[in-house]
Parts: structure tokens; C-alpha cells; sequence
């Protein structure tokens, strides 16, 4: 029998065309177990620290023909789930055979062996498990959601630490008073004093702009939980036994040169989106940024920042099972990051057939693709189209998972010629196959990018809050 997630879309990205958008997939399943009238309630949980989540769903009662559809459909749910919002154990509210099966798939050397290493070793420092209790027995949903950002008063510091530049803004009332962009290249140093070194002096120019320091706010790639980082891709050259002695609680050892001053660390996606919602005086956001990687962040509607991870790039977005994209990092067939990067557009261009530079760099060989466009190469057009059509389906998919009433796309994917035709075509999947969702959300896109960087530095000054004084 054919599986029910793997739907061919309206829209064949011409490069592509073995993609099976998850969000057909999605309504696909969830209609056949409509139509049926036999659904039964499944309730799936994730518990972190001080936090649950809750996703409610239908699915087929076991013993139906559909049986590894609803174990392939809760899977990568599941997987979406993580890494959207991260979390040390799973609760399945429903059949044990649901419950068995994941529990198999995140056991060590099971298929899912890498998230639940990933989650618990490295993220949440917690053994990683699988709960089974019935749908009404599923604890409620307790999501923490902070005021972080938006507050400009007093005077602060925002530093925006990206892979090959850092910037730092001192910010009086609201104001930039002072801003410096240093060129750097962090990723390679193996020294924890050479990252203690740079930030500080960073934090020291911004506040030799100032007649005092109020609050700190700190953007970077990375995950943090309670300021201290956990996983960063700056640190990456760092020996394991010193990253946990010296990189974990570098901001906070920081924080204690500056009289302990209020103190927030966000992911650079996350501070993205908040930057939007400022600027766009409306939550509900949620930041896309194609670059080396897929990075994304999200605000609420009230917007206030979450503990979410929001690590789009190891969500998945294409169902299909017959050689689907695999990431060389995870493992991982059919996630974010071989659609919405540069790794896409380098794929892509590959199975076009059009001749790149073996040696380059991935960033080289994205630029000599997008140098090709005014050129008029026969097949280039159709790089930007196919991602188009992945962005287009998988905005439907992130609806599923996120209110969004705005979305932001950008990133160096998106820039030029190619970033037009791609949300040209983006545009037009979503009018054509989900015109509800179309109907609900607008685009944007940061007309300059040396003016979003910018933005990043004040939108991370903005992080704390300042207590009142009595």
C-alpha cells in the first residue's frame, strides 16, 4: 500500500522533483483519519526544565492498514517537536505501540540515537526518556514565555556575536550612541582566554561610551539556557573538558566585571525575530535566515521571547522515503538544512549540472552561483525556483507548529536576483495550495542587511529588564 505522507506537490521544484512536502503529508494523513471516522486521540508531551509542551493530535487506532503511516507520522512529529522546542523526555498520551515504537527509535544506537544524545548530553545535561500514559492523563501545557526585549531604558550594552564579525552598540534611552564592528574569526581558536578577551573588550568599548552600564544583552548562534552556553558553533575549536569549565559560564563569569549587572544571552535567531517584531511593532514572528545554515527564532504574539530552540535546520520538511537529502552532521534524511541554505543552493546547482569550483568554499561556491544569474545560465533560474517551492510548502508545515502572523526571511541565499525568484515562487505555492495561510501572514524581507546588523546589536541591548528601584 502507498504510504499517505508522501504526496507529489502542485508545485515540482524543477531540480527536485522527488520532494514530499511534510505539510501535504500532514493533512493527507490527517484527513484519511477524518474520513474514517475511526481516529483515536493521541496527546504528545516534551518536559525541560521547568517547562511542557503539548501537542494534541488524531490518529489511526492500532491494527488499521495505515500503521506505519501513523508511526511515520508520529516520528516526525516527534522530530519536529525537538528540535522546534527541545526537551529531555517525551510523553506519549495514547496506544503503548506509539509509545514502544519511540521508545526503540531514541534508545542508543536506535534511529533517532543522535537527538536524544544530542538533547540530553549537550543540551539539557538530563537522561533522556520516553513516558507512556493515556490522552487525559497528559500533564497541561506549561510554556514560559519572557518579556526579554523591548525594554531601552537606562544604559546598556548590546553585543551581536556572528561567525565572522562581532558588533557592540552602547544604547542610551533607546539610542545608539556608539556602535564598532570588528572582523574576527572565532571558530578556529582553541584558547578559552581569546573569547573571555574579545567579548570583554568588546563590553568595555560600548561602555567607555557610557556614564555607567545598566544591562547587558548578548546575541549569538548557539543554544543557552540560563545564560550559560551549552552548544555554540563560535566555541567549536574549544577542547570538550574546557568548554564545559570555561565556555559554559563564560557570560556569567563575565557579568561579574560589570558589578553584575543585569545579564541576557539569546540565540542571534531569536534575537533576529525579536529585532522584526520592534521594528514591526507586532508579535507573532517568526525569523527565517538562510545562510550557511538554516537559523530561525521566534516572538510570541504578546512578543515575548521563549525557551524554545527553534533549530529549523534539523526539522523535517520532506517526507520522502526513496533518497531523500541527508545532513552529514546528523545523519538526518529530509531536514531544513538541505532546503533553506546554502547547502541547498549548492545541491541544487549541482544536479543542474552547472560547474562549481571543487575547492571552494561553500560560501565561494554560493556567490560564483549567484554571479551567474544576471549571466543568464540556463538552469541558475531554476536553483532559486526549486527553494522557493521547499520554502513555500514548509511555511505551511511551520504554521502547524507556530502562530505566525510575520514572517522574515532573510540571509545571504535570499539576496540578489535568486532571493526575489525564490520568494516570488514562495509566494506563489502558498497562494495556490494554502491560500488560508497566505491569507494570514505577510512576508518581510530587511531591505538592507547592514542595517539589520545593526538593528541585532540594539534588539540585544534590549534583552534585560532593569529592576526598579525601590
Amino acid at each position: 500500500m502507498s504510504s499517505l505522507l508522501e504526496v507529489t506537490p502542485k508545485h515540482v521544484p524543477p531540480l527536485d522533483p522527488g520532494f514530499r512536502p511534510a505539510s501535504l503529508g500532514t493533512r493527507a494523513y490527517l484527513a484519511a483519519v477524518k474520513a474514517s471516522g475511526q481516529g483515536v486521540p493521541l496527546v504528545l508531551g516534551l518536559r525541560r526544565e521547568g517547562a511542557f509542551s503539548v501537542f494534541k493530535t488524531q490518529v489511526f487506532a492500532p491494527g488499521s492498514a495505515h500503521d506505519a503511516d501513523t508511526l511515520r507520522y508520529v516520528e516526525r512529529t516527534v522530530k519536529f517537536m525537538l528540535w522546534q522546542k527541545g526537551g529531555h523526555t517525551i510523553v506519549v498520551g495514547g496506544a503503548h505501540e506509539i509509545a514502544d515504537h519511540l521508545r526503540k527509535a531514541y534508545a542508543p544506537g536506535g534511529s533517532r540515537a543522535f537527538d536524544a544524545e544530542f538533547m540530553s548530553r549537550d543540551v539539557y545535561e538530563h537522561a533522556f526518556g520516553v513516558e507512556h500514559t493515556t490522552p487525559d492523563q497528559v500533564p497541561a501545557s506549561q510554556e514560559p514565555a519572557a518579556p526579554k526585549g523591548g525594554h531601552l531604558d537606562g544604559c546598556r550594552i548590546g553585543l551581536d556575536l556572528g561567525a565572522s564579525d562581532r558588533k557592540v552598540a552602547a544604547v542610551i534611552d533607546g539610542k545608539a550612541v556608539y556602535s564598532e564592528e570588528v572582523i574576527w574569526n572565532p571558530k578556529t581558536e582553541k584558547d578559552p582566554e581569546f573569547h573571555y578577551r574579545e567579548i570583554r573588550t568588546a563590553l568595555k568599548a560600548a561602555a567607555s561610551h557610557m556614564p555607567r552600564v545598566d544591562a547587558i544583552g548578548v546575541s549569538s548562534a548557539g543554544i543557552y539556557i540560563n545564560n550559560r552556553a551549552m552548544i555554540a558553533s563560535l566555541f567549536r575549536g574549544i577542547p570538550k573538558d574546557l568548554f564545559a569549565s570555561r565556555i559554559k559560564p563564560i557570560f556569567l563569569n563575565i557579568r561579574k566585571e560589570f558589578n553584575n549587572v543585569p545579564l541576557e544571552v539569546c540565540n542571534d535567531g531569536d534575537v533576529t525575530a525579536l529585532a522584526g517584531a520592534m521594528n514591526l511593532k507586532s508579535g507573532a514572528v517568526l525569523g527565517v535566515a538562510m545562510g550557511s545554515s538554516e537559523a530561525a527564532g521566534y516572538v510570541t504574539r504578546e512578543s515575548y521571547l521563549t525557551d524554545w530552540l527553534s533549530e529549523l535546520a534539523f526539522a523535517p520538511v520532506d517526507f520522502r522515503t526513496d533518497k531523500p537529502p541527508v545532513d552529514e552532521w546528523s545523519g538526518e534524511a529530509g531536514c531544513g538544512v538541505q532546503y533553506f541554505s546554502q547547502v541547498a543552493a549548492i545541491r541544487l546547482a549541482e544536479a543542474a549540472g552547472i560547474p562549481l569550483q571543487a575547492d571552494a568554499s561553500p560560501a565561494e561556491k554560493l556567490k560564483a552561483i549567484q554571479e551567474l544569474m544576471p549571466n543568464g545560465h540556463p538552469k541558475i533560474k531554476q536553483v532559486f525556483e526549486s527553494i522557493g517551492c521547499f520554502l513555500g510548502y514548509a511555511i505551511a508545515h511551520y504554521a502547524d507548529f507556530y502562530e505566525i502572523k510575520n514572517l522574515l526571511i532573510l540571509g545571504r541565499v535570499t539576496s540578489g536576483e535568486g532571493g526575489v525568484i525564490l520568494l516570488a515562487k514562495a509566494r506563489e505555492v502558498l497562494k495556490d495550495e494554502f491560500p488560508q495561510i497566505a491569507g494570514s501572514l505577510e512576508i518581510h524581507i530587511p531591505e538592507e542587511e547592514s542595517d539589520r546588523r545593526v538593528g541585532q546589536a540594539v534588539a540585544a541591548a534590549s534583552l534585560p529588564s532593569i529592576p526598579k528601584k525601590a
